[in-house]
């Protein structure tokens, strides 16, 4: 059993009991319900039909920054270098269940 959910611009397939890295949204009292299902498969191979309604809850554990980016820009026969550092925020949510079409399927 697992679907796939979008948010932060990235498709994330989940199923429930996974822990996932994603970026920073808004949550209350540390719940999140991502209501932006692209696909769920009960079975191998096989597809939910109709997505109406569909949605995956969850929580979160953790929030932090990632490991550190340096993005440096160089212009050659210029003398200009530039070097800036970057840490992306992260939120990492544990996946309780996912509802469909009346069904629901927990960890």
């Amino acid at each position: 059993m697992y679907a796939v959910i979008r948010t932060g611009g990235k498709q994330y397939r989940v199923a429930p009991g996974d822990t996932v890295k994603i970026e920073t949204t808004a949550n209350e009292n540390g719940a999140i319900e991502f209501s932006d299902v692209l696909a769920v498969s009960g079975e191998e191979g096989k597809f939910e039909e109709k997505l109406d309604g569909a949605k995956v809850l969850a929580e979160v554990v953790s929030e932090g920054r990632g490991d550190k980016i340096l993005v440096f820009h160089y212009k050659r026969k210029k003398q200009y270098k530039k070097l800036q550092g970057h840490r992306q925020n992260f939120v990492e949510v544990k996946i309780n269940e996912i509802q469909v079409a009346g069904k629901s399927f927990k960890a």
